[in-house]
């Protein structure tokens, strides 16, 4: 790299998201409320920016945690680091240098996890520079690897014409029976995560503790980052379906959704889905991810329903590079992911 790089930890929220608004690839996981929300579950936030000449070049919202009873801390950097990818050889130098934050904050292994696609040769190559440089696909995918996006560019009829006849055919259903949508605020949290805890209990999946949530969703909620979302049947004072999304300039997310039984045959999600695309869509958002398809296209998979869902919407597959890991001591790293599992297992029978 020719100019003189400089790796500066920033202090300050607000300027720490604008310029991360200012690189390509941003992401809401890569935002100060992020790392805070982490800092109060067990995490430290180190928000890293790189710079050449005083110019913002890449970030990264490195968290660490101390692994109980070794010397050593597990570092990750969620939906990052934000790199100029398009550029590999300039991006892999700043691999670099990160790969120094970490092991000078004594991590055992350090997990990458930027959001890239793997339909382009920029991807590809990325991909082939990390195998060859010690680098290791690794079996802990915190996030899902691939996902369903939707282009919010078109107007509200391209927007329709675009998805399936039945996704159609649903939204107005559910307008029909009376399904309203209406935002949420923090009043809203308790309803929302109760929902959440039905929705984990019928699907046989993990959910955490409200704390987690409330805090996440108020952190987001409270800079205009965040949006939620509620539908309700006619003459019921409890909502029957929601979805909490992330938001960021052009860019939205939807990283929660939860239902009841009651109601399903009034098709709230998908009038919640297409509310969601048109209030996004007014406040200038252009890319609408999904959040979540699976590792194979293939009815067997277990996001299969989940997606198939999300492709009626409009939603195209795109598939990620996925999260990386970078051991610093091979041998403890190993150990690590043969103990992990065991530790996930009886965690889940307890």
């Amino acid at each position: 790299m020719s100019k003189q790089l400089q790796v500066i930890p920033i202090t300050d929220a607000a300027a720490w998201n604008r310029a991360l608004l200012q690189l390509p690839g941003y992401h809401a996981l890569q935002t100060w409320q992020w790392g805070e929300l982490k800092s109060q579950f067990g995490w430290q936030m180190h928000p890293l920016s790189f710079r050449e000449e005083g110019k913002p070049v890449g970030q990264a919202l490195l968290l660490t945690r101390q692994l109980p009873g070794l010397p050593w801390k597990l570092a990750y950097t969620p939906r990052g680091p934000i790199f100029p990818f398009q550029d590999i050889e300039r991006s892999t130098q700043l691999l670099e240098r990160l790969q120094e934050e970490a092991r000078r904050r004594r991590a055992l292994f350090l997990k990458i996890d930027p959001d890239v696609a793997l339909d382009n040769e920029n991807g590809q190559a990325l991909r082939e520079w990390l195998a060859a440089h010690g680098w290791r696909f690794s079996p802990q995918q915190i996030q899902f690897r691939n996902t369903a996006l939707l282009d919010l560019s078109a107007d509200d009829e391209t927007l329709l014409a675009r998805m399936k006849q039945k996704s159609r055919y649903n939204i107005r259903l559910a307008a029909r029976k009376g399904v309203q949508v209406r935002p949420g605020d923090q009043g809203d949290f308790p309803s929302f995560y109760k929902l959440y805890e039905e929705t984990a209990k019928r699907d046989g999946f993990l959910i955490r503790p409200y704390a987690y949530y409330e805090t996440s969703w108020r952190l987001f909620l409270q800079e205009g980052m965040g949006m939620l979302l509620l539908a309700y049947l006619p003459a019921e004072k409890a909502p029957v379906a929601g979805i909490f999304l992330f938001l960021m300039d052009k860019k939205a997310w939807y990283m929660y959704g939860a239902s009841s039984n009651r109601g399903r045959k009034y098709m709230p999600n998908y009038l919640l889905q297409w509310e969601a695309m048109r209030r996004v869509k007014a406040n200038g958002v252009i890319h609408y991810d999904l959040w979540g398809a699976p590792e194979q296209l293939h009815e067997a998979d277990p996001l299969w329903g989940v997606y198939r869902f999300k492709a009626g919407l409009g939603a195209v597959f795109r598939a990620g590079l996925g999260a990386w890991d970078y051991p610093f001591h091979k041998l403890p790293y190993r150990l690590y992911l043969d103990l992990l599992p065991r530790l996930l297992a009886l965690r889940r029978r307890l």
